[in-house]
């Protein structure tokens, strides 16, 4: 089943992350991505906390569509499983 959006959950600060939900279904999706890898999506662009959640909303439609990839090929992280995005993970 291919995910849907979730939800932004919020900016973590002091582990660099964003966290954010997807749907599969009735299920919901843990989802993180790093700080790093919303500010490489911006061209290296330093992003101040109090404005992480318009930037993950302004990158959503790729930061969505790489967690789908990752979550199709199972590639779980942490417990409970979940999804974590690196700057890696948007390149190639």
């Amino acid at each position: 089943m291919k995910l849907t959006p979730g939800r932004y959950i919020g900016h973590e600060q002091d582990r660099g992350i964003v966290q954010f939900s997807m749907q599969d279904g009735p299920h919901e999706i843990a989802c993180a991505i790093s700080t790093s890898a919303l500010d490489d999506l911006e061209r290296g662009m330093r992003t101040k906390p109090d404005e992480r959640e318009a930037q993950f909303i302004r990158l959503r439609e790729q930061i969505e569509a790489c967690a789908g990839r990752k979550y199709q090929a199972t590639e779980f992280e942490g417990s409970p499983p979940g999804i974590v995005l690196r700057s890696i993970d948007f390149r190639g």
